[in-house]
This record gives C-alpha cells, sequence and structure tokens, in this order.
C-alpha cells in the first residue's frame, strides 16, 4: 500500500483552533496532510495569501503524527487533490448547516473523481462555534478573541485591526 496523501483545504484566514483540531486529528488519518491554502473570490481577507501560508506553517510546524505541507492553491479542489496524489479530502464540520454544504460539494467532488473520497471530522464541542468571519468581526469590534485562535494569530490579528484603523476599538487586548 502506498503513501495514504490526504488534503485539507481552506482559507484560514486567520487558523483558528478549530481548524488546528481538525489538521492534528487527520494526520492520525494519513501519513502526509497537505493544508491547502486559497482564496475565495467571495471572501473579503484581512490577511494575504503569503501571510496565510506562513501563518499555517508556523502554527503546524510539528504537529500531529503525519507530515504535514502548507502550500496554495487556486484550482478546483479535486484537480489540486489530483496534482498532489491525494486520495482523501478532510473536511471539517461544526454544524447542520456545514453538513448540507459539505455534502454537496463531497456528491460534486464524487462525480470528478471517484477515486478521491471526502472524510468528514466533526469539530472538538467546545471549538465547533468558531468561524474565521466571526473571530475577525469579534476582534474588529474589540472583543476577546484569545480562547479561538492560537496566541501568535491573536496578536497579528489584534496588530491588523489596529494598522487597518477598522471600526471598533483599536487597542484590543490578546489575553490567553
Amino acid at each position: 500500500m502506498g503513501e495514504r496523501i490526504g488534503i485539507y483545504p481552506g482559507t484560514f484566514d486567520p487558523v483558528t483552533l478549530g481548524h488546528m483540531d481538525i489538521i492534528r486529528r487527520a494526520t492520525a488519518l494519513v501519513d502526509r496532510l497537505v493544508i491547502g491554502v486559497t482564496t475565495n473570490p467571495s471572501k473579503s481577507p484581512m490577511f494575504t495569501l503569503d501571510e496565510r501560508l506562513a501563518m499555517v506553517r508556523r502554527e503546524t510546524s510539528g504537529l500531529g503524527k503525519a507530515e504535514i505541507e502548507v502550500v496554495a492553491f487556486d484550482s478546483l479542489l479535486i484537480h489540486f487533490a489530483r496534482s498532489r496524489g491525494a486520495s482523501v479530502i478532510v473536511r471539517g464540520l461544526r454544524a447542520v448547516a456545514d453538513f448540507e454544504y459539505e455534502y454537496q460539494m463531497a456528491g460534486m467532488n464524487q462525480q470528478l473523481d471517484r477515486k478521491i473520497e471526502t472524510v468528514f471530522l466533526m469539530a472538538d464541542v467546545a471549538l465547533q462555534p468558531i468561524a474565521s468571519r466571526l473571530v475577525k468581526e469579534i476582534a474588529i469590534y474589540g472583543g476577546e478573541i484569545g480562547n479561538f485562535v492560537p496566541e501568535t494569530v491573536a496578536a497579528e490579528v489584534s496588530d491588523r485591526v489596529h494598522r487597518l484603523g477598522v471600526k471598533g476599538d483599536p487597542t484590543l487586548r490578546v489575553q490567553r
């Protein structure tokens, strides 16, 4: 049997503790986990692609049981998975609303390539409400985000909010 390669795609803007939980658990299922950082035209990222790549690389360094590779991609997910030799796409689920969307995407990906399976991992119960979009919104309005993202990421988000001078409290405190 060959090397089991999994793909975990996302925008990771910013990477959250929920993402980190899925990454850690996915490494137990594959020999190599390729984290694909992408752009989503329907989202306005707080961080550039290069910043998100660096963030995810830093936070996943030495994490989990499998080799982890963090790369950018800008293509159909199934094409990206094929190009990396993946047999598994890992998707995290937080709620029923996630499942409906992810179920449809898994079905479409299966139609495009039946050799690549989609595996759903439920987020840890304590981490299920965390979403990057909500983390950014909380930070912009001066809320505490230290329970939702790694400490270094919280500092980066705080700095970005302050530098952008966005609505909310520019003196956002990062506490752990």
